[in-house]
């Protein structure tokens, strides 16, 4: 049995080529069986990641074949593949958990999209004892890197930010009010973020009314006419603004005016707009504070250092975990031996043991069963150290001379090849 990874990301090939790579979650159902084992697919937006849990005779090149059979022969150069095995293969899917080999460094929803790919395969039946521990350990890697190092806790997209900075200049945000100011995507973004962040008041406004309704509408907020922009900066705490108009939307006089309504209240500035909407004269203005896309980049490089100095941190994490799979894969292993060997032992004694009765037919019940205690014990003892050696670190080496010493059988009953599957309660992912 082997772990198999083949894969195309951002790492590997442009935006056009990988998109046409990607599985929804309707395909899936469908696309799994076709690989013909244990396989999960991790789709998204930046990767297609195939993880297969079977016989050595499966090659990347064939999983490759399938993969653009299923998705129509998409034409795409060999190189924007990638493929490994075993412990390497292991390895990246938990530094994949852990958001360390996201676009983003630490972003948050690869975890989830993670546990989506392994319960996908568990509803398509595509499922084994290996391929489950291999995701268990994964998601285990991406929660203990998110709980035990800061990789995640630095904001690095400009709305994320701009909830920072808004936290950090006005506190708490609750029953604070946002005004957005001809928003973009990114503005829209960032006005969500606020409002998902305890804003209870959203304003919009835009030069033309329609656009400002409609504005409002999506952000579930309440325009206003742009000709009462001071006013609605007197009636807000944060405003953002990213239009793309080519001089000034706000003035330092629309700004002054503003103020002049906000008895002594802070007001807050953020110009996500290139060219700039407000004219940064403002920041001389006492209770003003503005941010623009250059002081946002620099913040959000800022944090993305200080992330990228936790990337050692989660890559111990990483390591710890693959030795803990590590073991359970040397230890499901040997555990056929082991199981056999108790058998055999187990067959003798009981064949030893009704001999034995049947020559000391004056035995008392209680002498019976102290006969069959003391045989129990005695078997226990004498298989002790190889049972102990077979479940060491390096056990795998003994199981031939075992096997030949002890003239197991190759072929065991199905209820004991069972006995390597997970343990209880391990063989699926937690919530």
């Amino acid at each position: 049995m082997e772990i198999i990874l083949v894969g195309i990301s951002h790492k590997t090939a442009p935006v056009a080529v990988r998109e046409r790579f990607a599985f929804s979650s309707e395909e899936l159902p469908d696309a799994l069986p076709r690989f013909g084992g244990a396989v999960a697919v991790l789709s998204t937006c930046n990767r297609t990641e195939v993880y297969l849990a079977v016989p050595h005779t499966v090659t990347a090149k064939s999983v490759i074949a399938l993969l653009r059979e299923l998705k129509g022969d998409v034409d795409a150069p060999d190189d924007a593949f990638y493929h490994s095995t075993g412990d390497e293969a292991t390895r990246h899917l938990y530094r994949v958990a852990a958001g360390i080999e996201s676009m983003v460094l630490g972003e948050s929803e690869i975890l989830g999209q993670v546990r989506a790919a392994f319960s996908a395969a568990t509803a398509a039946g595509t499922h084994n004892a290996v391929l489950s521990r291999l995701f268990h350990g994964a998601i285990r890697s991406g929660r203990r890197a998110r709980s035990q190092t800061h990789i995640g806790r630095h904001a690095v997209s400009i709305s994320s930010t701009a909830v920072a900075l808004a936290r950090r200049t006005l506190g708490d945000l609750s029953n604070r009010s946002v005004l957005v100011v001809s928003a973009g995507e990114a503005g829209k973004l960032a006005a969500r973020s606020l409002a998902q962040s305890g804003a209870s008041k959203l304003l919009v406004t835009n030069r033309t009314a329609s656009r400002a309704r409609e504005l409002a509408a999506d952000l579930d907020g309440k325009a206003v006419p742009f000709k009462e922009l001071e006013q609605a900066m007197a009636d807000s705490d944060i405003v953002i603004s990213s239009s793309a108009a080519p001089d000034f939307l706000i003035s330092k006089n629309d700004v002054v005016g503003a103020m002049r309504g906000r008895n002594g209240r802070e007001l807050l500035l953020i110009d996500i707009a290139v060219p700039r909407d407000v004219d940064p004269a403002v920041r001389e203005l006492p209770g003003v504070h503005l941010y623009d896309i250059d002081d946002l980049q620099a913040l959000i490089e800022q944090n993305m250092n200080a992330r990228r100095r936790e990337v050692a941190n989660v890559e111990r994490i990483v390591d710890e975990e693959l030795v803990r799979f590590g073991e359970w894969l040397r230890a499901r292993g040997v555990v056929p031996t082991v199981t056999a060997l108790l058998a055999s032992a187990e067959e003798t004694r009981r064949t030893e043991v009704a001999r034995t009765f049947k020559r000391l037919k004056d035995l008392t019940p209680q002498q019976q069963e102290r006969v069959e205690a003391m045989t129990n014990a005695l078997v226990k003892k004498l298989l002790h150290d190889p049972i102990t050696r077979l479940r060491g670190a390096d056990g795998e080496r003994y199981v031939g001379a075992v096997r030949e010493l002890f003239s197991l059988d190759d072929e065991l009953p199905a209820e004991e090849k069972a006995q390597t599957d997970i343990p209880p309660g391990e063989t699926g992912l937690e919530a």
